[in-house]
């Protein structure tokens, strides 16, 4: 979707908006982590493009309680067998549309296996419409703690055996709730449950990453880096959200892109230039808190995935590419996709990994409908070719994709994507016991207090409930 500039932004000035993002933006991308005491302490938030940022949360809230009571010894090399874990992984462009508040996503989260996974990787693109106060104005957060929230139900419809409810809090009162337990691994929704690791917004762009409790322990060195590449250049309607982690001693980069629009000739040629960009300057910041080296850029993890809007379209005439659809002949399109003449050519993203498309193009449907936005005779309107705009990508070994799959909610023109993989680790690191100086449980239940207001600070825009 393009940005559309409205004419009505009551008394705001852009242009001085501009600037001021522009001196924030410290060579044009956020790095982000929080490892200390300090920054634990101290999480300022403001814009999107800042080391302090109130678009993200990152938890920190990592099972201190067991770490003071059993945890005796300091770092180790745990030499168990062969580890691995499930991992879910989905994308999707919700076309600027807050989410209904009974929107199914339970059907979403558990579609590709009844047996649910360790880890959930749920990328957004425009949770918010793309327009100028969106863009260049503060950055609306309702969305994000709208998905927040759905997505928390959906791993989490019960807790400690009573439903999960959202009732409004104070920081106080959520700070002094019972904790979450660490048990062993169970289904979706059992005591174990989901904690949610890291979320980040840039403007649409929303990423966050979600593991059983049990495993919570074992993640350290969670870091976020985010990379503009929409207006100028650098504002943050196009780019990327990565976050970073580290789970059992097996480094992850989870990069959530939304990337240069455009099916004319030629358009290809912009995303190949985010794609580099966003390689090129997603760096992630040194902790004093870790044990033990930690990822610089994206392609240093050990584990590595892609996943979003990528926006590549179809190199086929419109005649060419409108007979193959109205046969069905999705082979034949994909032999036309740019992302694969791109990778094939060494353009762009060469050497990763996509599992097999058996499913129809995801972009772009008609509001509310399973048709096409193809321009006719009968229908007129814009035309949009099909494509496989939404794609979830891969590189590092010990990742095996069991499912690659499409939603079929007619929530907005795209429809969502998702993959189920086994993920082996590569051996893991016990967690250290924290040192007397570090932070409390006190400091820890702030941060989750307020991943939780987050939460439940707003129910609007409820609309039709929609069900995948």
């Amino acid at each position: 979707m393009r940005t559309r500039f409205g004419k009505n932004l009551k008394s705001y000035s852009w242009p001085r908006s501009v600037v001021h993002k522009f001196l924030k933006g410290q060579d044009l991308k956020s790095n982000t982590e929080c490892t200390s005491k300090r920054a634990i302490e101290s999480q300022q938030r403001t814009k999107s493009f800042s080391n302090k940022d109130d678009s993200l949360f990152i938890s920190k809230d990592l099972s201190v309680a067991e770490w003071l009571e059993n945890s005796s010894e300091s770092l180790r090399l745990d030499t168990s067998p062969h580890q691995s874990v499930r991992m879910f992984v989905g994308t999707w462009n919700v076309g600027g549309r807050a989410p209904d508040s009974d929107l199914n996503l339970h059907d979403w989260l558990t579609s590709c296996s009844s047996c649910p996974a360790d880890v959930y990787v749920l990328g957004f693109q425009e949770i918010v419409p793309l327009n100028a106060g969106n863009v260049l104005g503060a950055e609306n957060r309702v969305p994000a703690g709208q998905w927040l929230s759905l997505i928390r139900q959906a791993l989490n419809p019960h807790r400690n055996g009573q439903a999960v409810t959202y009732e409004p809090i104070t920081l106080e009162e959520a700070a002094e709730a019972v904790p979450w337990t660490c048990e062993e691994l169970g289904g979706l929704g059992s005591r174990d449950g989901y904690r949610l690791v890291a979320s980040k917004q840039m403007v649409g762009i929303f990423l966050c990453v979600w593991v059983r409790a049990s495993l919570l322990p074992h993640v350290s060195s969670v870091r976020v880096s985010c990379v503009g590449r929409g207006i100028m250049g650098y504002m943050g309607n196009k780019g990327s959200i990565s976050i970073s982690m580290t789970l059992r001693g097996t480094t992850f980069c989870f990069v959530c892109t939304h990337l240069a629009s455009g099916e004319r000739e030629g358009d290809e040629v912009r995303r190949n230039a985010d794609v580099m960009e966003i390689l090129k300057k997603t760096k992630f910041n040194k902790s004093n808190c870790i044990f033990y080296d930690s990822p610089d850029t994206i392609l240093e993890h050990d584990k590595v995935v892609w996943l979003g809007d990528l926006n590549y379209r179809l190199a086929a005439s419109w005649n060419e590419m409108l007979e193959l659809l109205l046969e069905k002949d999705w082979r034949a399109l994909l032999d036309m996709d740019q992302l694969r003449k791109e990778q094939r050519g060494g353009r762009a993203l060469g050497g990763w990994e996509e599992g097999k498309i058996n499913f129809p193009p995801t972009y772009k449907y008609v509001a509310n409908s399973d048709s096409y936005a193809v321009r006719t005779a009968k229908t007129g309107g814009k035309r949009r070719a099909p494509a496989w705009c939404d794609r979830i990508l891969w590189r590092g070994k010990g990742m095996k994709q069991h499912c690659y799959l499409r939603g079929e909610t007619r929530f907005s023109d795209h429809r969502p994507v998702y993959a189920l993989f086994t993920v082996d680790l590569d051996g893991y690191y016990a967690p250290a016991r924290p040192s007397s100086g570090g932070t409390s449980s006190a400091a820890w239940g702030k941060i989750q207090a307020e991943e939780m207001l987050l939460l439940t600070r707003t129910q609007s825009c409820i609309q039709t409930a929609t069900r995948f």
